[in-house]
């Protein structure tokens, strides 16, 4: 009888213990939710005008918009947490010089501000140095004419080799052409917003971003990546 008493106490404490876990965590989202403020965002300066030349594309692309973008709402007091991390890339021509530019904050449209990455699928990966959570991404090509980059897929894991535990935070590779896994999302004309893609705070230490050319050139272009979290 003692022994079935002791089990019984220990169950209760051990239910207990994650009740209170879980009412932590719900008063935590719901003090997220409650503070939540639109992403502000500095844009860097359109880099063409007028309607995209005569291209081939896919059924998924999206129209180019001349609406501005509808804000996203993330929690308060997040910040930039790109610059100064370490980058790689599956380009081993590409040196830490170059691939630095991607996370210094300058994101016009000229040709000084591209860095240009081989044929074929390729990425560029981030260390956060730790996990963060994490809850916008704004990644932008080069932005200088309107054209559609295929393959884009952006992932998170906290294993650097990318093997496990990944997640997929955004994936346009409708036709798997990549073989990444088939996407569900769209393909899309860069321009100066960006790609703005909702992380919902998911937990990570590194974030890869691969792309296949685009519709202008079979080359991999990048321009700017800022990742907003805590």
């Amino acid at each position: 009888m003692k022994n079935i008493m002791n089990s019984f106490a220990f169950g209760a404490s051990a239910s207990f213990s994650l009740s209170v876990l879980l009412l932590a965590g719900s008063v935590a989202q719901a003090e997220d939710a409650k503070n939540l403020v639109p992403l502000e965002l500095k844009l860097p300066s359109p880099g063409f005008k007028g309607t995209p030349k005569d291209i081939q594309l896919s059924s998924y692309v999206e129209p180019l918009s001349d609406k501005p973008r509808p804000a996203m709402l993330v929690p308060a007091g997040l910040s930039n947490l790109a610059p100064g991390k370490k980058l790689t890339s599956s380009d081993k021509n590409a040196t830490a010089d170059t691939l630095g530019k991607v996370i210094d904050g300058d994101k016009e449209a000229s040709d000084q501000s591209i860095i240009f990455l081989r044929k074929g699928t390729q990425w560029v990966q981030m260390d956060l140095g730790a996990p963060k959570e994490l809850f916008a991404i704004v990644l932008w090509h080069a932005h200088n004419s309107a054209k559609v980059y295929h393959d884009v897929v952006v992932q998170a894991s906290d294993d650097p080799d990318f093997v496990k535990d990944v997640k997929v935070l955004y994936n346009n590779d409708q036709d798997n052409t990549s073989g990444l896994g088939v996407g569900t999302d769209r393909e899309y004309f860069e321009n100066f917003d960006g790609r703005l893609i909702n992380a919902k705070g998911v937990k990570s230490q590194y974030i890869r971003f691969y792309s296949k050319g685009s519709t202008e050139s079979s080359l991999n272009e990048y321009t700017e990546v800022e990742v907003y979290g805590r």
